[in-house]
């Protein structure tokens, strides 16, 4: 499952435009800041809403996840009915499909410094409380490089890149050099639920 949001002045435009054979782009689904949901693409079918990138032992992501836009601009809290609507959206998904919440990620999370959607806004932790995300407690701290690509984080990109990612996900906000909390969450990522070929996306 890829999360993106779309940037755009509304969902019907995203949808529109995801729609355009100009466009170059498509999803799954679009969700609407009003929690309304559009599908666009059968989720057994291939979208183009992932690009360069890689999650784990996964580099064509396009062909192995389900990408859903949310209606939203980049600077704007998401409304309690959009996330309410994409938890009832990703229940289904992932029961149909068997993804587990490792394989739940954000567009910055395969794509480090070249996509930051769904934003340090986007409330990660509501997925988390229902089983839907991954919520690391930290521990002991370990290697970070070495436990962010056990955890998923595999893109081919320079160290602090992949740090902005993580944070962007898991420390929004946070600044400077890696630190204990850095190195302590990703070990507790990495420990918890790590992503190799035996787990995949959908």
């Amino acid at each position: 499952m890829v999360l993106h949001y779309t940037a755009m002045t509304s969902a019907f435009a995203a949808a529109d435009w995801l729609c355009h054979p100009d466009s170059g782009v498509s999803a799954h689904y679009v969700l609407g800041a009003d929690g309304t949901l559009r599908q666009l693409v059968a989720e057994a079918d291939r979208a183009w809403h992932a690009g360069a990138g890689a999650w784990g032992d996964v580099s064509d992501v396009n062909s192995r996840s389900i990408g859903i836009e949310l209606d939203n601009d980049g600077v704007s809290a998401f409304p309690d009915r959009q996330i309410t609507a994409l938890i009832d959206l990703l229940r289904g998904i992932c029961a149909r499909w068997r993804i587990p919440p490792a394989r739940v990620i954000g567009h910055s999370d395969l794509a480090p410094g070249r996509k930051i959607d769904p934003g340090p806004l986007f409330p990660w932790d509501r997925l988390g409380a229902e089983g839907l995300a991954v919520r690391p407690e930290p521990g002991e701290e370990g290697d970070l490089i070495a436990d962010l690509r056990a955890a998923g984080y595999t893109a081919e990109v320079d160290e602090e890149t992949l740090l902005a990612a993580f944070r962007l996900r898991h420390r929004p906000g946070a600044t400077g050099p890696a630190d204990a909390t850095d190195r302590a969450l990703a070990r507790a990522l990495a420990r918890a639920h790590p992503v190799d070929g035996r787990t995949r996306l959908a």
